[in-house]
């Protein structure tokens, strides 16, 4: 085995880590921000509920298209190129919705935006699965979340403060410009594996024999993970419950909080605020208690099971504004944050070159559900519209917002009946566990 220097190998890990890191908050945040701008997009394009949800929902719609294929280039070509490609092209997409002036042009933009940031998740997790050590998983993919999710967090209560001063025009090209030129730093330094700069391999420097690489056309490789039945529960899990909250939170929450509650942009910003704070730290302690335990299930289990409740909360508790309400929000988060150790059974439950596509998979079900529940909420909603507007915007009713909770606890009934069926892995590949 070559010699290794510890200090220059965390040095270059955790470098590339920053860099895919920093792309993977700017896609949280081009995920996350069209509640905060709902309104402006309402005013400049003269949408429908059922159309802004449908807007909102186009990156879903080309992200969750893209998964497995996401993870077929993330197991054949790697991140490097995956993500540099993807990031100019988001960084562009960006660039055409601050730009454009029709419903059709900010669609556009905003559908090149969801297939550039579509590999960047899968790309990071096969990056994190080759620089990491397996039994480091959950906590390193928390860690991945947890940052992430700053992104998300940036593009509520910061976001709307920023639009007091700036145009939501200004803040997408900006995004653009920053967007292409961590393309252009994913490009130069970031590698895929460590043996491309010369260092053995995570398990060579473990004393043990690599994992075998792939041997076969791609196509058959992801036949074999889709038939694998054990990456299918997770990815019930990930539909049901992320699926919808990252639909409410990312775009529903805020004009609910303003027509049922009466609360401003502003204000009702901390409340999403609090849900995605509430999703990084359940993130990251999720993912650390499962790596702990030494068990994946139970942790899945007790997630959905949060969240749920917190659904039934928003949906039937008699909440105003204020403590409760925040610790509602906040609830919906943490209980959410329990999705990450899913990613982490589902590489666990096939060959270890695969893991990218089973990321992919999982990965699909997660913005299958996004991109479901954002029109489906809205067009609950506009079934029981009576016709009011101010200023130009829907108003909806309690009744009207209550009619796309239902929809929330049904997603949220298929993720805890997901994790009831998940393969318990104890934090090791299953698939060869019993030669190490």
């Amino acid at each position: 085995m070559p010699f290794i220097s510890p200090p220059r190998f965390n040095v270059v890990r955790w470098s590339i880590f920053i860099i895919l890191i920093l792309t993977y908050m700017l896609a949280f945040f081009h995920r996350m921000a069209p509640a905060v701008i709902s309104s402006n997009l309402m005013k400049a394009f003269n949408t429908s509920g059922a159309q802004l949800g449908s807007l909102a929902a186009m990156y879903f719609y080309i992200y969750t298209a893209m998964q497995i294929p996401a993870g077929v280039l993330a197991d054949t070509l790697g991140a490097r190129i995956a993500i540099s490609a993807g990031s100019l092209m988001a960084g562009a997409g960006s660039i055409l919705f601050g730009l454009a002036t029709t419903f059709s042009g900010v669609s556009a933009g905003r559908a090149l935006v969801g297939l550039g940031v579509s590999v960047v998740f899968v790309g990071l997790f096969k990056s994190n699965s080759l620089w990491f050590r397996d039994r480091n998983f959950g906590l390193i993919s928390g860690l991945t979340l947890l940052f992430g999710n700053i992104g998300a967090i940036a593009s509520a209560g910061p976001l709307a403060l920023i639009l007091k001063s700036c145009s939501w025009r200004s803040v997408f090209l900006v995004l653009g410009g920053a967007t292409i030129g961590l393309a252009l730093l994913t490009a130069l330094f970031v590698r895929n594996r460590p043996e491309d700069l010369g260092f053995p391999s995570l398990r060579e420097m473990e004393g043990k024999s690599s994992h075998p690489v792939r041997q076969q056309h791609w196509w058959k490789d992801l036949t074999s993970v889709v038939r694998t039945g054990a990456t299918w529960p997770v990815l019930w899990v990930d539909l049901g419950m992320v699926g919808s909250m990252l639909a409410f939170v990312g775009l529903w929450a805020i004009p609910f909080l303003r027509d049922v509650h009466g609360l401003g942009r502003s204000d009702a910003a901390v409340y999403t605020t609090t849900a995605l704070a509430g999703f990084a730290v359940g993130s990251l302690l999720f993912g650390l208690i499962s790596d702990r335990l030494g068990h994946r299930k139970p942790v899945i289990m007790a997630g959905t099971l949060l969240y749920t409740a917190a659904c039934l909360g928003l949906a039937y508790a008699p909440w105003t504004p204020g403590l409760f309400g925040q610790a509602l929000f906040a609830l919906l988060g943490f209980g959410c944050g329990g999705f990450i150790v899913t990613f982490a059974n589902a590489k666990e439950v096939v060959a270890p070159a695969l893991s990218g596509m089973a990321v992919g998979l999982v990965n699909t079900g997660l913005f299958l559900g996004a991109a479901v529940m954002q029109p489906l909420f809205g067009w609950a909603m506009d079934l029981g519209w009576d016709g009011r507007t101010v200023n130009g915007l829907r108003v909806y009713s309690p009744a009207d917002y209550h009619s796309g909770f239902l929809f929330m606890l049904a997603f949220a009934a298929i993720g805890v009946i997901g994790a009831t069926r998940i393969r318990e892995t104890h934090c090791r590949n299953i698939t060869i566990a019993q030669s190490d």
